[in-house]
């Protein structure tokens, strides 16, 4: 015999506790292949053919369907009306009987298939178990231990499924190893070639929330609330909260005694990290304002979906921020596409003498430029160098 079917039915128990898949199911598996290995030896590729088997007696029975007709052109896949009434007496002609054929052994040929099919079969079952049981947890953060690092790429073990770190969902400067244990969102599983591929990161803006999440009990009673994030992973984020009760301090809520909170955000996102928490307002300018810190704003002018800021001039560095990062987050934060210019209401303005204008001109103020640092020493060391070579009198 080149199938041991009893050695099977066993074999059934043992892959279902193992691969926690249900026992039916790897028994219907297993059944569908043993019917395709059927058609090999002793059937035809047309006939429908069910196979069932019993787990703990290990026989197997074949059951070929096949239509009643009046005359047989197919005797594989068909039956005359005289033999079927011997079946059933109230066979008709046009409906189906189901003939019984015990199964006692296998071609070498057709059990091989049927060990393929298997395997196959159950490879297929079991990412179809995980996906579901991750489906449930996207959107979430999930434990997992980097395995491999493929160029940019990181692989992640998550339990019974694989995850992908890609480089666009990385933070910017961390260094992955194998064997290292990170927390990760789920962001989605794809179902690939290899099985369900799990997309996982740690660059997203919904990370850094569900890390708040667990640091700001809060946040469950809706107490305070984040409102909006924008975050470019590894250099700087800026987060918006609001409270919904009165007297509760959103800003310091989310930092904590001392700084707690942020601070163990900041631990698992890398300090390199700073995080900018502002207050939410239902004002948009105030709102702006509030975005832009830690520069202060004098003033800001809304058109459309546009902003212009106006800063004092000495806060100008602060509120772009390095390569414009400051006023880049503060816009994916507020929704503006916004401009920030210096405000030069304490600039010197220049006394002239009146001169005489062509009607319908406005006179413009002339506004004296701000000596530079280098330029305004010159000036004081040589006032110094005149007053000590005058005469005394």
């Amino acid at each position: 015999m080149e199938m041991d079917f009893k050695q099977l039915a066993q074999a059934i128990k043992v892959i279902a506790e193992e691969k926690n898949l249900p026992e039916e199911q790897v028994q219907d598996v297993v059944q569908q292949a043993l019917a395709a290995a059927w058609r090999r030896d002793y059937g035809d590729r047309e006939q429908e053919v069910r196979v069932t088997m019993n787990l703990n007696t290990g026989d197997v029975t074949a059951f070929v369907t096949k239509e009643i007709v009046e005359e047989v052109e197919n005797p594989q896949t068909q039956i005359s009306l005289s033999e079927a009434q011997v079946m059933r007496k109230n066979a008709k002609v046009g409906e189906t009987v189901e003939i019984v054929q015990p199964v006692e052994d296998f071609g070498r040929v057709a059990a091989q298939t049927a060990k393929q099919v298997i395997l196959q079969r159950l490879r297929e079952a079991e990412r179809e178990i995980v996906l579901a049981e991750y489906e449930d947890k996207i959107g979430g953060i999930v434990n997992g231990v980097v395995t491999r690092v493929e160029g940019r790429m990181v692989r992640v073990e998550l339990g019974r499924a694989q995850g992908i770190l890609p480089v666009s969902e990385q933070i910017q400067g961390e260094r992955y190893y194998p064997g290292q244990r990170l927390k990760l969102y789920l962001k989605d599983v794809e179902k690939g070639f290899r099985g369900p591929q799990l997309i996982v990161s740690r660059g997203s803006k919904e990370f850094i929330e569900l890390l708040f999440q667990a640091e700001v009990p809060e946040m469950e009673n809706k107490a305070v609330e984040i409102k909006a994030i924008a975050r470019e992973a590894g250099v700087r984020s800026k987060i918006a909260v609001a409270s919904n009760v009165q007297g509760v301090d959103p800003v310091g809520t989310f930092v904590g005694g001392h700084g707690t909170r942020i601070n163990a955000v900041r631990d698992e996102i890398g300090n390199q990290e700073m995080i900018d928490i502002v207050v939410w307002d239902d004002d948009s300018a105030t709102f702006v304002a509030n975005a832009m810190k830690p520069a202060n704003v004098t003033k800001v002018n809304l058109k459309a979906d546009k902003a212009t800021v106006i800063v004092p001039e000495d806060q100008l560095s602060i509120a772009i921020g390095k390569s414009g990062q400051n006023v880049r987050l503060a816009g994916k934060l507020t929704g503006y596409e916004l401009d920030v210019e210096a405000d030069k209401a304490g600039a010197v303005v220049a006394q002239e003498p009146a001169a005489e204008e062509p009607v319908g001109v406005e006179s413009k103020p002339v506004v004296q430029k701000l000596k530079k640092k280098s330029e305004l020493e010159s000036s004081l060391l040589e006032a110094i160098e005149e007053h000590s070579t005058e005469p005394e009198k």
